[in-house]
């Protein structure tokens, strides 16, 4: 089993409070949310969009249930992983979120958040720990945790909900997850 590195650094608290700042900073100044939200169209104009947008939110339910994801997530893979693997996935995750967002949503919509991200982090769990239990509101008794990542990916699809940043994040957090755990035991 990996652990993080000694330092006082944690990835995942860092990456909350950028996501806060981010939101707080969007609430202050509404343009940001268009100069730093993902369009596909405006992408060639705004190329930063692609990492910027994941740190973007349309609201306080939004950023809420994501940075609960990531703590919890974000924590358990920070663990098993270290910071180096964590961000590769958070990162990677989001941005081949995004690229799906960019083939495969209407282009001029707008694709903001951190669940390609989260999914990704998700799937590399349910492949490193296929076992790992967890509860999920308002299921009483705790499911698998690949369960309950394959009820969020069905969600995805209802209106409003870019579903193409989740499959994205999805499939690289699978991908990563079998790739890191290969020859590799991981105590959980």
């Amino acid at each position: 089993m990996r652990t993080s590195s000694p330092s006082n650094f944690n990835a995942v608290l860092f990456l909350i409070a950028l996501n806060i700042l981010t939101f707080i900073a969007c609430l202050l100044r509404p343009g940001l949310f268009l100069f730093l939200g993902l369009t596909p169209a405006l992408l060639s104009q705004q190329p930063w969009t692609i990492v910027t947008s994941m740190f973007v939110h349309a609201g306080f339910g939004h950023i809420l249930f994501n940075m609960i994801s990531l703590y919890f997530l974000g924590s358990f893979l920070l663990r098993l992983t270290g910071e180096r693997d964590f961000l590769i996935v958070y990162f990677l995750g989001g941005i081949l979120g995004n690229v799906l967002f960019i083939l495969l949503a209407n282009p001029l919509s707008m694709g903001v958040g951190a669940s390609g991200a989260i999914f990704a982090l998700g799937g590399a769990l349910a492949a490193i720990a296929p076992r790992i239990r967890v509860f999920v509101f308002p299921i009483p008794a705790p499911v698998p945790l690949w369960a309950a990542i394959a009820l969020f990916l069905i969600i995805s699809f209802l209106p409003g909900i870019a579903w193409q940043a989740h499959l994205g994040g999805l499939i690289l957090g699978l991908g990563m997850g079998f790739f890191l755990k290969k020859g590799k035991t991981y105590y959980v």
